[in-house]
């Protein structure tokens, strides 16, 4: 009996009042799909609203085109940068379920207020002439507090959601069961197809509802989407396992990080063996002579010997080796991480100037006009199909001529670096020509005799590079990440996106600051600037962060073998 009450109760989760989770009415792929609707309806949601959000900023609320490109970029890293705050809001307080549930909500309603603000008519300026952008009206301060509103809110929404959902879908199979281990593989595979099919319905349908219906017909679809997808999540409820709140890996590290500098005037033992650790042999991590800063939060002092006898803890002035070593490899990964935040730079320009271009270009597909946003579908195209010939045409050759299943997470990494230099080499080239027809052409002409299809490889092959830096930086955070470090692992690997995102800002910044004037680069229409030179001038930072890159990749190679010799 207590053999099958066993198999039946899963240890580690408990279902909705908090007995222990039935394996037979509890998780599985029922449960998880209802945690993929969110993901799909937020992804769907998001994008429709930031991809197009450029095309929103200039023509109707009338801002100069660099301004609209670092609103955009600023909203993308803050949204970004906030699934790290929200991880440890989920981690250590309210749970999974709960921040998944809240957040949503919060999502919902800055799409609401959104698309209610396009069509009060106090909310947005005056309607003119896109061609005569110089001469329209830019949105007052009323109407331009309303829209950060709204899309800061939205921001909310997205980093509650953003860093609970993959994990929330796991806790809904049980790692210890061969069967369920097995069926969570898949649901990564699903995750990322979800995300995929989300991206290309709200680059295509929500875009063009936006463009060719009207826009509160396109962020009330997002409302209703978020609506729809927060009823069926709560719909689940029952079904649902549950995992207690452990705490945040980040706390962890910001422990280890004051107990050593309360420490830091002592010297370490001659004798590893006095540092304190509570570990068992199956778990712990030998110590390491990198960063020995670290290792003095693990000193016992006379103080602590007392702690230990006692039987409690105060982990801001003691930690064990283990939780040391397990920060010291999250430090260890960072010079990776910080040549990885290059790429979102590109990212970036994607989902604004390049849209800025493609509206300003000839887009009909007979008598069908592709919207501006829409654009991004070959991104996201290039991405699936990049991945696909990877794993059905690479992998297979690799391993047949080397032996090995494909390419390392670095060498990945590496590839998809390389690959958005060229993106950027040829928008370059791209923007050269358009602008040359743009300068033989009147200043009120809106829409140039070029087509916008001359800017598809610059799409596919930015798509392509993302395929290979993010797979690369998903396998390399989660496999060189501490095992009790996953979720700030994750974490990490997002703030990549972030702060691409504002670097991306910083550079259109100093770039319009510096060549203010005669020469101006980014000026309020990107008929009257030099874009080519912009995307140039990106290209050569993106080498210069390879090369960067590069030594860290071989420093952290180096490294580790070390660490594995010893």
């Amino acid at each position: 009996m207590e053999v099958r009450d066993k198999t039946m109760f899963i240890s580690d989760a408990v279902d909705y009042k908090g007995a222990p989770a039935n394996r037979s009415t509890t998780g599985g792929w029922l449960s998880a799909a209802s945690i993929l609707t969110v993901e799909l309806c937020e992804r769907l949601s998001t994008m429709a609203i930031g991809v197009n959000l450029v095309t929103y900023l200039q023509g109707t609320l009338h801002t100069p085109s660099a301004t609209s490109s670092t609103i955009v970029t600023n909203w993308g890293g803050i949204s970004f940068l906030l699934s790290l705050f929200g991880g440890i809001l989920a981690d250590s307080f309210l749970g999974r379920y709960w921040t998944i549930t809240i957040f949503a909500n919060v999502h919902m309603l800055g799409s609401c207020l959104l698309a209610i603000s396009t069509v009060v008519p106090n909310l947005r300026p005056p309607r003119c002439d896109p061609s005569l952008l110089n001469n329209c009206i830019e949105a007052n301060g009323l109407q331009m507090a309303v829209f950060y509103i709204a899309l800061y809110t939205i921001a909310v929404g997205i980093g509650g959601i953003k860093c609970s959902v993959s994990g929330f879908g796991t806790d809904q199979f049980d790692q210890k069961d061969d069967n369920e281990k097995a069926q969570m593989a898949y649901f990564f595979n699903r995750f990322y197809f979800f995300i995929s099919i989300g991206t290309l319905l709200a680059v295509t349908v929500f875009i063009y509802i936006q463009d060719k219906v009207a826009r509160v017909w396109g962020y009330g679809s997002c409302t209703i989407m978020m609506l729809l997808a927060t009823a069926i999540f709560l719909s689940g409820k029952r079904r649902y396992r549950y995992k207690e709140c452990l705490g945040s890996p980040i706390v962890q590290i910001l422990q280890v990080l004051v107990a050593a500098i309360r420490k830091r005037k002592l010297k370490i033992p001659s004798n590893m063996q006095q540092l304190y650790e509570t570990h068992s042999d199956e778990s712990r991590i030998a110590r390491t002579r990198q960063y020995s800063f670290l290792d003095k939060a693990a000193i016992v002092e006379n103080e602590d010997d007392l702690m230990i006898e006692s039987g409690s803890s105060k982990p801001w002035r003691l930690c064990s080796v283990t939780k040391v070593e397990e920060v010291k490899m999250m430090i260890r990964i960072l010079p990776i991480w910080a040549t990885t935040i290059m790429y979102y730079v590109v990212h970036a320009q994607m989902i604004t100037f390049a849209v800025l271009q493609a509206s300003s270009m000839r887009r009909s597909i007979g008598s069908f006009e592709v919207p501006a946003g829409s654009f991004n579908a070959f991104f996201i195209g290039a991405i699936l199909l990049a991945l696909g010939i990877y794993d059905r045409v690479i992998i297979p050759l690799w391993k047949k001529k080397k032996g090995t299943l494909g390419l390392t997470n670095l060498q990945k990494i590496t590839l998809g670096l390389a690959i958005s230099i060229s993106s950027m080499v040829v928008a370059a080239v791209v923007e050269t020509k358009r602008l040359k027809v743009a300068k033989s052409r009147s200043t009120t002409v809106s829409i140039l005799p070029v087509s916008a299809f001359l800017l598809v490889p610059q799409f596919v092959l930015a798509g392509a590079a993302e395929g290979f830096v993010y797979s690369g930086q998903l396998d390399f955070f989660l496999t060189e990440s501490p095992k009790g470090m996953k979720a700030v692992s994750t974490s990490l690997f997002l703030t990549t996106i972030a702060f691409g995102f504002f670097l991306s800002t910083a550079i259109v910044s100093i770039i319009r600051k510096v060549t203010q004037g005669s020469h101006d680069w980014l000026p309020a229409n990107i008929n009257h600037g030099r874009l080519d030179l912009f995307y140039g001038f990106i290209a050569l930072l993106s080498c210069i962060n390879l090369g960067l890159y590069l030594c860290s990749a071989k420093w952290f190679l180096r490294k580790k073998m070390q660490i594995l010799n010893s």
